[in-house]
């Protein structure tokens, strides 16, 4: 990954065709529309979710059948990965489209089994929900293409979006993308059991709020490694047998508890002997 962003070079307004309705999709569309840029079709297995996304913009179609694909710039393909290759496969693409992804973990090698398109990736480092808003300008879209022409058309569309593009290539996305699955998928999960054991004892969820907002705005400003605190990282081997005690009726939280109890220390003891064998 580029240590510094990339300036991208100015692109015009583009024709897109959206192929997938789902969260991606769905605010992928508002934005390409929020920067001028005209989405021609949206396409979906079924009409009502083709319809769902295509009735936010003026003057786009819906379709479900891949094999009518209007005539575009750009062919972004915005569907679970694992749909990705059977999505491409049966649709009809006209030959030398730019034909993009937007997943983390998808090689760009999926489009060498079609020769007559040109593959890239668009993949943004962001959690979609519905009914949230995103703040574009501040998500980093991560760039790969095939070609230099897609790169450039890719770069030159990211800089519309977002102030934080970067080229990116296969095997550094898919670090990021578990790196973003830890960051963000694993923490919403905690903070899920925190929620049930909180409300259990009829006890407001908002009571963690300062401390979970100070964690990740210290998480994001130090190496969270060192500043890692709790009764794991102090050894208070007396508070953790009580914690996973009381966590005997949730046995699969007692256990991930433990887990992470024991990561953390053992983290703890290789940083300890990191900076022993510094000096």
């Amino acid at each position: 990954m580029s240590n510094s962003l990339i300036e991208p070079p100015e692109v015009g307004k583009l024709r897109i065709v959206l192929l997938g309705a789902g969260r991606v999709a769905q605010h992928l569309a508002t934005a390409l529309h929020q920067a001028g840029h005209t989405v021609l079709q949206v396409w979906s297995r079924t009409l009502s979710s083709a319809e769902a996304v295509a009735r936010q913009l003026p003057e786009t179609a819906a379709i479900t059948d891949s094999t009518a694909l209007a005539a575009a710039d750009l062919y972004i393909v915005a569907v679970p990965d694992a749909a990705v290759p059977a999505v491409v496969g049966a649709a009809h693409f006209p030959a030398g489209a730019l034909v993009v992804h937007t997943a983390g973990a998808l090689p760009l090698s999926v489009f060498e089994q079609w020769p007559s398109v040109r593959g890239g990736v668009l993949y943004p480092v962001q959690t979609f929900s519905p009914g949230r808003t995103i703040e574009w300008q501040t998500v980093p879209l991560c760039v790969e293409a095939a070609d230099i022409a897609g790169e450039a058309t890719l770069l030159g569309l990211a800089n519309t979006l977002s102030a934080d593009v970067r080229l990116v290539t296969t095997p550094q996305r898919l670090r990021l993308h578990i790196a973003a699955v830890f960051a963000c998928n694993f923490t919403n999960h905690l903070l899920g059991i925190s929620h049930a054991l909180l409300t259990h004892d009829a006890l407001p969820v908002d009571l963690l709020a300062p401390l979970v907002r100070e964690t990740i705005d210290k998480a994001l400003v130090e190496p969270p490694f060192q500043v890692q605190t709790g009764p794991a990282a102090r050894h208070d081997q007396t508070t953790l047998a009580r914690h996973e005690a009381a966590l005997a009726a949730y046995p699969e939280w007692q256990i991930l508890y433990k887990m992470l109890s024991d990561s953390i220390q053992r983290q703890a003891s290789n940083e300890a002997q990191n900076n022993e064998g510094a000096f």
